[in-house]
């Protein structure tokens, strides 16, 4: 298919609602995007369990998920990277120093090292299933994202681990991936993979792990509950996510 645009959308704040669901107004949209040739494209935090039923409701085929480690387009895996083992471990044994807890997260699935109430609080400001319980599980299964489940600690991490980019998209949780891994690192990397660089993009975001995402693409649309940081390099800034923020935005545009 000739597209005549790249529409990436984050999650939370963003293309869902405040309950973190796909409304029918957007399932609408998208429909809308695709009958006239704009490819719509999920780029999160993420990973592809917890967004099964976000793509299906929205009839979404293609993601970026966990901060740019994985892509997937209409179906199909083009872009897959991993976490050395060794990075995971040493990661373990520096969250046990802060009694925080650790998650690690792969396409087909994430796990933990162990419950504590900060893990509870983390998966339910995102409305998300708890992970299951597998502290030694990176041994054995690949690695793409880590997520440290705390509300403090984040330069304790940044000095101990100088190869590794960090996220705080929330008051519970850190995102983790490779050095420079990040949304709009995907976003090029998709564009060379399908051919598509000169193909004109818009951005949709409201968080810190916006930012690349937004200066990545041509259009940088910001959420009216968007952090004060990312509207300043918004092109435009549209309604809330909570008050029809997205398809305002896509009509602004003429996208739809």
């Amino acid at each position: 298919m000739t597209y005549q645009a790249l529409a990436f959308f984050d999650l939370d704040g963003t293309l869902l609602d405040q309950h973190s669901k796909i409304t029918p107004e957007i399932t609408e949209a998208m429909t809308q995007l695709k009958n006239n040739h704009v490819l719509p494209i999920i780029a999160t935090g993420r990973t592809e369990t917890e967004t099964h039923h976000i793509r299906e409701a929205a009839g979404i085929t293609s993601n970026i998920v966990m901060n740019g480690a994985f892509i997937r387009i209409d179906g199909e895996e083009v872009y897959n990277e991993t976490i050395d083992p060794t990075i995971s471990e040493r990661m373990l044994h520096a969250v046990e120093q802060k009694q925080h807890a650790l998650s690690f997260y792969n396409p087909t699935g994430y796990w933990s090292t162990d419950y504590n109430d900060n893990m509870h609080k983390a998966y339910n400001f995102i409305h998300s299933k708890m992970p299951t319980i597998d502290p030694l599980g990176y041994k054995e299964k690949d690695v793409n994202m880590l997520l440290i489940l705390s509300q403090d600690g984040d330069e304790y991490y940044h000095e101990l681990f100088p190869e590794l980019t960090f996220y705080r998209n929330g008051p519970y949780s850190i995102d983790t991936v490779n050095k420079g891994t990040s949304k709009g690192k995907a976003v090029n990397r998709l564009q060379q993979l399908m051919n598509l660089e000169h193909v004109p993009t818009f951005g949709f975001g409201d968080g810190n792990n916006d930012f690349a995402l937004l200066e990545a693409c041509d259009h940088k649309i910001a959420m009216g509950n968007a952090v004060d940081g990312l509207k300043e390099i918004a092109s435009f800034v549209t309604k809330k996510n909570t008050e029809g923020g997205i398809i305002h935005a896509l009509k602004h545009f003429d996208l739809i």
